[in-house]
């Protein structure tokens, strides 16, 4: 293939363009804040688990408790009526009044218990409470914490993002000047060869590969007329000739 060693010279700045693209991609990929909203948002779904954890805790101590409140409340009742009835003097029977204060006295002992199970339940569920309170504020600031890293990444990505676009910008309008089957065998290599398919031949040394060619190659390329596409024996690469080529 043959091309003027001026669209040869203009390959290597689409390459250089194309370069600067990739090394943008890579770094927008690349972006700290990415691990930082990753773990941030682990610890996130963390707490947010344990939170609802312990509402559920808070919310069945609290119907827990209605419960406990309500059978100390019934019992409490049932004992004023059996007192009222004691007071009033309608039980005559001596049996039926040993009886009924027997009762007195035991649903006293019965309140007395339930308050007791009101008051541990009251103690669990203000515990339950504090807990989801706690839980509460460190889901907000981890929130706010990822709310931050994704404002900075997303500002990051902007610039990287406002750059790329002039980038390919000066990329079609250099590439455009190129004459088509060369820009399609750039492309071609590019693609095989990890993102470079072009390089400058600097001191005798392809830039491509780095290594230098050997007196064979280097006779090759000295007896080659200026607009021959030259490829590089070590890495295939389209082998640009310069003013710095050493030859």
């Amino acid at each position: 293939m043959n091309a003027a060693p001026a669209d040869q010279i203009r390959l290597l700045e689409v390459q250089a363009l194309d370069l600067r693209l990739s090394q943008l991609a890579h770094k927008r990929k690349s972006l700290p804040e990415h691990a930082e909203i990753d773990s941030l948002t682990k610890d996130l779904t963390q707490l947010r688990d344990l939170l609802v954890a312990a509402q559920t805790e808070e919310s069945d101590t609290a119907r827990e408790q209605t419960k406990a409140e309500q059978d100390v409340d019934q019992v409490r009742q049932r004992a004023v009526r059996d007192q009222q009835r004691l007071d009033s003097g309608a039980v005559s029977s001596p049996k039926d009044l040993e009886s009924l204060q027997r009762e007195i006295v035991s649903l006293a002992r019965r309140q007395g218990d339930l308050e007791d199970v009101v008051l541990d339940v009251m103690e669990r569920r203000e515990a339950a409470q504090e807990r989801v309170n706690e839980l509460t504020e460190r889901v907000s600031a981890v929130q706010a914490k990822v709310d931050d890293a994704t404002t900075r990444r997303d500002t990051a990505q902007g610039g990287l993002d406002s750059e790329a676009a002039s980038v390919t910008r000066d990329r079609e309008a250099v590439a455009t000047a190129v004459p088509a089957p060369l820009l399609a065998l750039y492309e071609k290599i590019r693609v095989q060869q990890g993102g470079v398919g072009a390089a400058r031949l600097s001191q005798r040394r392809c830039e491509g590969c780095r290594l230098e060619l050997d007196i064979t190659g280097l006779n090759e390329v000295r007896s080659a007329s200026p607009d021959t596409v030259l490829r590089c024996d070590n890495c295939s690469r389209i082998l640009v000739r310069t003013a710095e080529s050493g030859l």
